[in-house]
């Protein structure tokens, strides 16, 4: 189930999506806020793995009192914030060899493709 806030304005900007409702009370998601413990024992995991799939997620979302598509989501951001990294470590090592190659924010390998445009968390 979707957390929702309570219904925002009918002047909302915007179009509708998964957490709005089409009616004339639009309901908004509300962002999910980990805790410190929970960033920290997701993080650990991510070092070890960068793709968490089937009881191994569904046993740390229970640890950590979350829910499995919560991992999941965060697991998918988790990677394209390590991809921009990865590209702008690579930038700062070619600019240091006088290479100078443009790096944009949205460019990836193609792979999980979709997964760049993952923003919500459920």
């Amino acid at each position: 189930g979707l957390e929702l806030s309570h219904c925002v304005g009918t002047n909302s900007l915007g179009p509708a999506g998964p957490w709005r409702s089409g009616g004339p009370c639009k309901m908004k998601r509300v962002r999910t806020v980990f805790k410190p413990e929970q960033l920290e024992r997701l993080e650990q995991e991510f070092l070890k793995q960068q793709y968490m799939v089937g009881t191994e997620r569904v046993d740390l979302a229970a640890t950590l009192h979350l829910t499995e598509t919560q991992v999941k989501v965060w697991f998918q951001n988790r990677r394209i914030k390590w991809r921009k990294q990865s590209m702008e470590q690579k930038a700062a090592k070619l600019s240091q060899f006088g290479v100078i190659q443009p790096v944009s924010a949205d460019s990836t390998d193609g792979k999980d493709h979709e997964e760049d445009t993952v923003d919500v968390e459920l």
